[in-house]
């Protein structure tokens, strides 16, 4: 069974657009992101991506995993491992 679910992009119904009202906003985030972690589009992206691209795509990501997420949260929601 697969640690990772992309369902919400599949499912999404509603308007993909920013600055309409927050949750619009919030599922537009989602999926943009889900959209863009896409394996196919990233297997592209990757290697046309220059090294700063990569350095402030991973430390934008951190940022916000830091800043928003408990250690425990983080081992669990983004590690998919047991953390005690």
């Amino acid at each position: 069974m697969a640690l990772h679910a992309h369902t919400f992009v599949e499912n999404y119904q509603g308007m993909v657009g920013f600055g309409m009202d927050r949750e619009t906003d919030e599922n537009t985030v989602i999926y943009y992101l889900q959209k863009f972690s896409d394996d196919a589009l990233l297997d592209v992206l990757r290697r046309r991506m220059e090294d700063k691209d990569l350095e402030a795509l991973f430390e934008l990501m951190s940022v916000l995993l830091r800043k928003h997420l408990s250690e425990e949260e983080y081992h669990a929601l983004f590690l998919k491992e047991d953390h005690p």
